[in-house]
C-alpha cells in the first residue's frame, strides 16, 4: 500500500534519514517512535507525499510518489488521511464545517453527505460541540475533530503525528480506541508517538508493529515494548 525503499532525505546539506525501508501493508497498524528531532515527522511526510525522497523510492498504491503530477497527488491525498501534530483549523468556522472541509474541497454534494458527517461527529464524541468554534475546544476535542476531518473521505490509510502529545492519559486512551476501531474496519494505521505507555496499551488491543528511528535509520523496536 505504502512502501519506502532505501529512502534517504537531506535538508540544508544535512542528512535527516538514510536507507529507510518499510512497507505498510493493507490493514496493518504501525507505531513510529524515537527521540524528538529524530525524523518521525519527516518520515510521515515521505509516506503521504508532502516530501519527496532525495534518494531511494517512495511508492503509494503502486505509484512512484516522486513522479506524480498535481492531479495524481490530489487523488493520493484523498486515500491517505493525515492528523497533523498542530491541528490547524479555520477558527471562524464551527467544528462541523471544519470537519467537512475535505468534502467541500473534493466537490462532494453536501446534502448527500450530511448523514455521514453527523454519524462521524457522533463517533468522535463531538455532537454537542459541533457548533463550537475551534478556539473553544479543549486539546482532546481538537484532536478528535482533527481525526474526524482526516477520515471524512474514508481513506485507506490514516497517518497521525503525535495525536496524543497534548492530552491527558484518559483522552489518549479514547483517541487510541478510535484508531483501533479504524484499524478493525480495515484501515492501515501509522502513528508517530513518543508515549511508550500508550504503545504498550495499544499492543494489548491490536497487533501493532513498532518502528524506531535511531541515528537516521529505521529499525524494529526491541522486546522492551
Amino acid at each position: 500500500m505504502i512502501e519506502l525503499d532505501n529512502v534517504g532525505y537531506n535538508y540544508g546539506g544535512g542528512e535527516l534519514l538514510t536507507n529507510v525501508s518499510v512497507q505498510l501493508a493493507p490493514g496493518s497498524f504501525h507505531f513510529l517512535t524515537g527521540p524528538s528531532g529524530a525524523g518521525k515527522t519527516t518520515l510521515l511526510k515521505l509516506c503521504y507525499g508532502a516530501l519527496k525522497p532525495t534518494s531511494g523510492k517512495a511508492r503509494a498504491f503502486n505509484m512512484d510518489i516522486k513522479g506524480l503530477d498535481r492531479d495524481q497527488m490530489a487523488m493520493l491525498r484523498r486515500r491517505i488521511g493525515v492528523v497533523h501534530q498542530d491541528c490547524r483549523f479555520l477558527d471562524h468556522l464551527p467544528v462541523y464545517e471544519n470537519i467537512a472541509l475535505p468534502l467541500t474541497v473534493s466537490g462532494r454534494e453536501m446534502t448527500q453527505e450530511e448523514g455521514n458527517l453527523h454519524e462521524l461527529i457522533n463517533w468522535v464524541g463531538l455532537t454537542e460541540r459541533a457548533d463550537a468554534t475551534p478556539p473553544e475546544l479543549s486539546g482532546g476535542e481538537r484532536q478528535r475533530a482533527a481525526l474526524a476531518r482526516a477520515v471524512i473521505l474514508s481513506p485507506d490509510v490514516v497517518i497521525a503525528d503525535e495525536p496524543t502529545g497534548n492530552v491527558d492519559w484518559e483522552m489518549s486512551q479514547r483517541l487510541l480506541r478510535l484508531l483501533v476501531e479504524l484499524n478493525r474496519m480495515g484501515k492501515t494505521i501509522l502513528v508517530a508517538s513518543h508515549d511508550l505507555a500508550l504503545i504498550r496499551a495499544a499492543k494489548k488491543q491490536v497487533q501493532a508493529r513498532v518502528l524506531r528511528i535511531s541515528d537516521r535509520r529505521l529499525q524494529l523496536a526491541g522486546a522492551d515494548l
